[in-house]
């Protein structure tokens, strides 16, 4: 598929669909960098802001690679 295959898809596509399109991805995009850069993971955050997978890498990100904590108190809880 050349670019200009691509560019003619993406004009047919529906502007509604697009415009979800893009939001899922920069919605997913935006929450997968802040949680890598917090956690100071470099190489995370640059694969991240490289590699445009529609949401589909930063899901993964977040669901298995990234760090949890628990920064919550609790009286009872010690």
């Amino acid at each position: 598929m050349s670019f200009l295959d691509a560019v003619k898809f993406l004009e047919q596509l529906n502007p509604w669909l697009l415009t979800l399109i893009v939001v899922w991805s920069l919605a997913w995009k935006a929450l997968a960098l802040w949680f890598s850069a917090r956690s100071n993971q470099k190489a995370w955050f640059i694969a991240l802001i490289i590699v445009n997978t529609v949401g589909l890498l930063e899901i993964i990100y977040l669901a298995f690679f990234r760090v949890k904590t628990h920064n919550y108190y609790h009286p009872y809880l010690r």
